[in-house]
């Protein structure tokens, strides 16, 4: 008979307990077969009786005897086959207990592998959902790393952007504000000092100052000092940059300066020309009346 052998990779192995249980209840059934079979076939070999055994053998005897006077004759020989029960030598026996307990072995085995194979898989697969959550929570920690980053550098930008339109308008309100002092300091001083301008051009003319004095003079009191020893490359070229512009103001100041001078010193000549024409015409002509009016 076929003894049946569990197939523990269907079985779920939810605790050790159980499947122990479960393999003890299995070894237990086949130790009741194989005790079973053995007493079935011992009591077939005890109720067999000695007289069957004789006449087996009487029978046997003849068959042999009758055989080789076959052989002897000169016949054709047919082919039969002789059919016999089969016996068990009287001198071996089987051991079923060594049968029955290298099977157990086999199956402790067998069952032993599985349970290994599947405490190894499950400690695998447990590894790696390990190692799945920590790469999870890695990149969760990663990206929110890189969002803070992002937003910090998206607060300074805006907050650069914001001081800088400031400082651009504060700047042109500067501007703005000191062209027009300017120009009302310029208008003022046109009107206050444009009736003694030749006189003070004259005076001007013989003081022993030259030019070059009053241009280091007035270049002394208008400069202002720098400060760039401590200044960084992008502080250094908005620096520049001031330069520039202001430079660019005081060009243009200038040549709005030389061509208001110039106009005025025309006008002058002009009233002056027409001054001296006027009184040249009164004393060669003096006055008369003429046609009922004074000239």
């Amino acid at each position: 008979s076929t003894i049946p052998i569990l197939c523990f990779s269907e079985v779920n192995l939810q605790s050790s307990k159980a499947l122990w249980d479960a393999v003890l209840a299995h070894h237990l059934s086949l130790e009741i077969h194989v005790c079973t079979a053995m007493s079935d076939i011992e009591e077939e070999y005890e109720e067999q009786p000695e007289e069957e055994q004789e006449e087996e053998q009487e029978h046997v005897e003849g068959e042999q005897e009758t055989h080789e006077e076959e052989e002897e004759r000169p016949r054709y020989k047919t082919m039969v086959s002789q059919l016999a029960a089969p016996k068990i030598p009287e001198g071996e026996r089987v051991d079923f207990d060594d049968i029955h307990r290298k099977r157990m072995e086999k199956d402790l085995l067998e069952l032993q592998t599985l349970i290994d194979v599947h405490f190894d898989q499950r400690k695998k697969e447990e590894e790696e959902l390990i190692g799945l959550k920590e790469r999870i929570e890695n990149r969760r920690a990663e990206r929110a790393e890189q969002q803070r980053v992002r937003a910090e550098k998206e607060r300074d930008r805006q907050t650069r952007i914001a001081e800088e339109r400031q400082r651009k308008e504060d700047e042109e309100a500067k501007k703005r504000a000191d062209d027009e002092a300017k120009k009302k300091k310029v208008l003022s001083n046109m009107g206050a000092h444009f009736g003694g301008f030749l006189a003070k051009a004259e005076q001007r003319r013989g003081k022993s100052q030259t030019g070059r004095e009053i241009k280091k003079k007035t270049l002394a009191e208008r400069r202002k000092p720098l400060g760039t020893e401590n200044l960084r490359e992008e502080r250094l070229r908005e620096r520049a940059k001031e330069m520039w512009e202001w430079i660019y103001q005081l060009e243009s100041e200038k040549f709005d300066l030389v061509e208001k001078m110039r106009r005025q010193k025309y006008e002058i000549n002009v009233l002056l020309n027409r001054i001296s024409h006027a009184q040249k015409f009164k004393k060669v002509h003096g006055k008369g009346k003429v046609g009922g009016r004074w000239k």
